[in-house]
């Protein structure tokens, strides 16, 4: 990214005040990539968890298959999940308060006794199966504002503020240059007059 400036005081001025504030601002998003960095790692282990619970409890209720053709899943339905939101690192992410289950009337006389056992146990399922898809969704915003932020660290470090110097080294190098040339020919300006006095003389 070629940095556009003009060679003198007030291209200088605002140069280095767009440095200044790059300067400052980077250790701050350094900060936020750690930040989001260490939220990652944790979210990954906290979904890789919910994955092995969900499948652990799954494997647990094999051995009743038979009795689950039986189960009329139909009884058991999500009816709410509440959402709250709390912000890591700057970036809003949604947090699950509680799922609400809607349970349709059964006869305890008709059904089978084990029906409330496993009204039960489709609630466990359920809860760690939308646990785990809100640790996921958490896990991609998480990953997308990581990614944004070390692009922003590498803008910064790589790109811009070694662009700003560079420039401000140009502007001051020509400014300098510029001032040699005045002084020099003021100089031979001045001698240039000394020899036609002493001629006049």
């Amino acid at each position: 990214m070629a940095i556009k400036f003009q060679y003198n005081k007030t291209s200088l001025q605002q140069l280095e005040k767009q440095l200044k504030v790059r300067v400052r601002t980077l250790p701050i998003i350094k900060n936020k990539e750690s930040a989001l960095r260490m939220e990652v790692k944790r979210c990954k282990e906290e979904a890789a968890e919910l994955e092995e619970r969900l499948e652990t409890q799954i494997s647990s209720y094999e051995h009743m298959h038979a009795l689950w053709n039986e189960f009329d899943a139909s009884l058991v339905r999500v009816k709410d999940v509440h959402l709250g939101v709390r912000k890591i690192a700057g970036v809003r992410v949604p947090l699950l308060d509680e799922v609400e289950f809607d349970i349709r009337p059964f006869s305890l006389f008709c059904s089978p006794k084990w029906y409330a056992d496993g009204i039960h146990l489709l609630k466990k399922l359920a809860q760690t199966a939308i646990e785990r898809e809100f640790a996921l969704a958490k896990l991609d915003l998480l990953e997308h504002a990581r990614k944004k932020t070390t692009q922003k660290v590498n803008l910064f470090e790589k790109v811009q503020i070694p662009g700003y110097q560079d420039a401000l080294r140009k502007i001051k190098r020509f400014m300098e240059d510029e001032e040699n040339l005045s002084k020099s020919s003021q100089k031979i300006l001045k001698s240039i007059q000394e020899k036609r006095k002493e001629a006049e003389e």
